[in-house]
């Protein structure tokens, strides 16, 4: 179907008395699509609300939350009765366990399929942002967005392609195009600038310092940490090294195991690896170039006999080497 058919499909779901929750894991591409409908919904339901569940702790995306003001809410503050309707974008029902707590109306991704159970689904695999399936439907609507959404989306999209140089399809820059004549720059650059905190700079020095280097690789397992985010910000740090064409960077936050794994696109695709090695503990998967694994703490134990740090980091290297190969540049 086209944006048209697909969105006459997506409002036949919803009525004035609907009460809407769109439920995001926050970062600036799911950010701006869920931004993107509530206004495709704006006079259209009763009411739309956005709900992230992970902790906001990069500058970069403060900072857009701050300059695009999408109104966030918790997951935990929100009465899950209230609602009739669910929306999930830039995310599937499956990929954390906060998403699976609701029955879907509608599902907006450009992830690999992996789930697709609501009533209405739009997934994309060859986008390179949820952003840009959002800027087409509003497109499709003749709905012009605001400079603030328009500013948003833009983000989106360039945080996901990374500038366009991964996993950028046409119709990314053709939204972006679309998007630039409408957005403020402005906020765009303020947003583009607010990249690392002293705090930041502290754990990436530790990160350089205890680096290990294997197959033209580069791992660290960090331990405990207090922010998921730090681990994002040094694989794609890392990722910059030459010679170096994959990143994996992981760490343990809330009983959990975070690996976050970057490659430079030319083997064997991220995504794929991260489900090969990881799937059987926990959450894992993405794209070719980015991935990650959220595993349960319990199930990585019982695989390894221990959650010290030499041995989770071990691990983790045996498993990237044991699925992507040994094969160097």
């Amino acid at each position: 179907m086209g944006n048209a058919e697909n969105l006459k499909q997506f409002f036949s779901l919803f009525n004035g008395n609907s009460r809407v929750l769109v439920v995001i894991n926050a970062d600036p591409d799911a950010i701006a699509s869920a931004m993107a409908v509530k206004r495709l919904l704006w006079r259209k339901v009763n009411e739309v609300v956005i709900a992230h569940f992970n902790t906001i702790t990069r500058p970069d995306n403060l900072a857009m939350i701050e300059y695009t003001d999408p109104g966030l809410v918790h997951l935990d503050d929100i009465k899950k009765k209230e609602y009739t309707d669910f929306v999930v974008v830039d995310s599937q029902p499956d990929h954390n366990k906060r998403f699976a707590e609701f029955d879907y109306t509608a599902i907006i991704d450009h992830h690999p399929l992996t789930c697709d159970q609501a009533d209405f689904a739009d997934i994309r695999q060859g986008y390179g942002a949820c952003a840009t399936i959002l800027a087409e439907y509003l497109r499709a609507n003749k709905t012009k967005p605001s400079q603030k959404l328009a500013a948003a989306l833009m983000l989106g999209i360039k945080t996901d392609t990374a500038d366009f140089t991964r996993q950028a399809h046409l119709k990314d820059i053709k939204a972006f195009q679309y998007l630039y004549n409408l957005a403020d720059k402005n906020i765009v650059t303020k947003v583009e600038r607010a990249i690392l905190t002293l705090d930041d700079l502290d754990f990436l020095g530790y990160a350089i310092k205890n680096r290990t280097i294997r197959h033209n690789r580069i791992f660290l397992h960090a331990g405990n940490i207090t922010k998921p985010d730090e681990l994002v910000m040094v694989a794609d740090f890392f990722l910059n090294i030459s010679r170096v064409n994959w990143s994996i960077i992981s760490g343990i936050y809330d009983n959990r195991l975070i690996i976050i794994i970057r490659n430079d696109g030319l083997r064997k695709g991220a995504g794929v690896t991260a489900k090969e090695a990881f799937s059987m503990y926990g959450s894992a998967g993405g794209h070719k170039t980015m991935a990650r694994a959220e595993l349960e703490l319990s199930s990585v134990k019982q695989e390894t006999g221990s959650i010290a740090k030499e041995t989770i980091g071990e691990w983790i290297i045996s498993a990237i080497t044991k699925t992507a190969g040994k094969k160097t540049e």
